[in-house]
């Protein structure tokens, strides 16, 4: 807890292997140098928005609010029908229904927050019970939060036991276990945890996710290459196709597309859809459209032209 790993987290580190500090970084700076332009800029925007999981996450949400994060995410800009739906509304395990409502029938799908979100601190039985509800009443995905308490003072077994019970407790649902990069110390355990989630049973189809926007570092472009190249590794050694979900502080179109060079990068091009990929964010949405516009009339269109369907992440 002090910023040393513990002896189990140590010989975790050291059998999935440690990350080398300095080749991520300087990988990543080479990401952000990549010039796209025209046609493929504007298939990344798309594709972007496609992968959003559009996100409201507060203890002021209504039922009022959840319509308009809905219609948003079925159609997020209607002036321009080529613009797809995003992939996603993600809201509170008490929210299901109501957001299960206003996208039955569409591609767009209900993600839920749960296991105590964001902190995690809550009995076993209590995180599954949420689990269950948030099933129950239509979440076709659970973003977990993993033990972090647990993962740092080394009792990994009992993180993998967690993640089993909440898989069974997801049925057919998908699962995106997150693993609150933030409080993870250095590359090294965040690597490690990457494997402890995807070896307790995740499935094909199932994520791993960074953060959960609640803390001061969230998703960066170095701490997703680390977990990149673990659902990298990981599949040439199982070939389990594990998805990523980066979370929170990811704002501007220019960013969202600095992580999408990462992934066709490191993972190819069939991890550059939405049922491997996912961007937790709301704020993103709006800045993706202006671009879009952008490239569509060569014109900026002014913050007001978009509707805010939230202020998530």
């Amino acid at each position: 807890m002090d910023g040393m790993p513990s002896l189990s987290v140590r010989r975790q580190i050291d059998e999935v292997g440690a990350v080398d500090k300095v080749g991520v970084e300087a990988r990543v700076t080479v990401f952000t140098t990549r010039s796209i332009k025209k046609n493929a800029k504007l298939w990344g925007l798309k594709t972007a928005v496609s992968m959003v999981d559009l996100t409201t996450l507060e203890g002021q949400d209504t039922a009022g609010k959840i319509a308009q994060l809905c219609a948003k995410a079925l159609t997020p800009h209607p002036p321009d029908p080529a613009v797809p739906s995003v992939a996603a509304v993600c809201v509170y395990p008490a929210l299901v229904a109501e957001a299960k409502r206003h996208v039955a029938g569409s591609p767009v799908k209900v993600a839920s927050v749960a296991t105590a979100f964001p902190s995690g601190q809550a009995p076993l039985r209590t995180r599954l019970g949420e689990v269950r509800a948030a099933v129950a009443d239509g979440a076709d995905e659970i973003d977990m939060v993993i033990n972090r308490n647990a993962f740092l003072s080394g009792r990994l077994g009992e993180v993998r036991d967690e993640i089993a019970a909440v898989l069974e407790a997801c049925g057919e649902s998908r699962l995106k276990a997150l693993l609150e990069t933030g409080e993870l110390v250095g590359y090294d355990q965040i690597r490690a945890a990457s494997f402890l989630a995807m070896r307790a049973g995740l499935r094909p189809g199932d994520f791993i996710k960074t953060s959960t926007g609640k803390t001061n570092n969230n998703a960066n472009l170095a701490n997703t290459q680390v977990m990149l190249e673990a659902i990298r590794d990981y599949y040439l050694e199982t070939g389990i196709a594990i998805g990523m979900k980066p979370a929170g502080g990811i704002r501007t179109a220019k960013l969202a597309l600095h992580f999408l060079v990462a992934v066709k990068e490191t993972l190819g091009d069939a991890w550059l859809n939405n049922t491997r990929y996912r961007f937790g964010a709301s704020a993103l949405l709006n800045d993706l459209l202006r671009q879009i516009e952008k490239e569509r009339t060569g014109m900026y269109q002014a913050g007001y032209m978009f509707s805010e369907a939230t202020s998530g992440y």
